[in-house]
């Protein structure tokens, strides 16, 4: 083999390398920006690609997934000069591979310097207690605005939110008071509601009782009232019959004299210490005396 052959075979072994190197794998979610002698040529998307040698090189590698900044506390001055330290977070996603290569010199200093003045200016218009309770609010103004911002710079920013919302630690402490006055106001009132509730209940069960026992009462005023009445009809029902009977009977005056005298006992009923009797009834009495001591003779 002379010198000439193996000349041509380090010069194909040597062009094999140089092409074996050059191939380039854009995986998933990646993109290369490649560069000819200095300028944009393209962007290469997921594939095998092969690169001119000494000509083209790959300018940026660029991840296409969403990602996340988190920056730290900045300080903010609310509308009624109330200093706090507000840390936001940021997910984004680039877009445009060129633009964000070409677009704008370090983007995520530049997406966290445009955070924080985007923050103070919106914060600067609302008092204490609206950026306490406006989170949402906040979060999307700033979401569009940093949004528009960062479109030249291939830049889509999907979520803004506010993490942490630290205000003075007297305020803090101030805050802490108002809640926990709150609480008891609310526990106050609470067992308030609970004792008239408590006093509303027993009042209707003791008037639920009451009309229940003057409701039992009057039934039984009535049933003592219906069974007196219907002794009287049976009392009068009898002596009506009596009465039939006898008539039926053509009794003798001595005989009504006689009824007359057992009527009167019977009204003494033996609690009667003096009883007057008519003078045809003391006749009748002696009569009855008179027959009773010749009935013994």
């Amino acid at each position: 083999m002379n010198g000439g052959t193996i000349a041509l075979i380090a010069l194909i072994v040597i062009i094999i390398v140089i092409l074996i190197r050059n191939i380039r794998i854009v995986q998933q979610a990646r993109a290369y920006v490649i560069e000819r002698l200095g300028a944009y040529k393209t962007t290469w998307n997921v594939g095998m690609h092969l690169k001119v040698p000494f000509i083209e090189r790959v300018a940026k590698v660029v991840s296409l997934k969403e990602q996340v900044a988190d920056f730290p506390p900045q300080p903010v001055i609310t509308k009624d000069n109330v200093t706090m330290q507000i840390d936001t977070v940021v997910y984004f996603q680039i877009t445009d591979p060129k633009l964000y290569t070409y677009g704008i010199e370090q983007p995520m200093i530049a997406i966290e310097n445009l955070a924080a003045t985007t923050l103070r200016n919106i914060i600067g218009d609302l008092e204490l207690d609206q950026c306490l309770t406006s989170r949402d609010i906040i979060n999307t103004k700033m979401r569009a605005i940093l949004d528009e911002a960062t479109d030249p710079w291939g830049i889509k920013v999907n979520r803004v939110e506010l993490k942490n919302i630290l205000p003075p630690k007297e305020i803090q402490n101030a805050m802490e008071k108002q809640m926990k006055a709150e609480r008891e106001r609310r526990e106050a009132i609470l067992r308030a509601e609970g004792e008239k509730r408590a006093a509303i209940l027993e009042a209707e069960g003791e008037k639920e009782s009451a009309i229940l026992r003057a409701d039992a009462k009057k039934q039984q005023q009535i049933l003592e009232a219906e069974g007196e009445a219907e002794a009287i009809l049976k009392v009068q029902t009898a002596t009506a019959e009596g009465i039939k009977l006898i008539n039926q009977a053509a009794p003798t005056d001595a005989v009504i004299r006689i009824k007359a005298l057992e009527a009167f006992s019977a009204a003494a009923n033996g609690q009667a210490t003096k009883i007057i009797i008519p003078s045809e009834i003391q006749g009748l009495a002696g009569l009855a005396e008179g027959v009773i001591e010749a009935t013994k003779k």
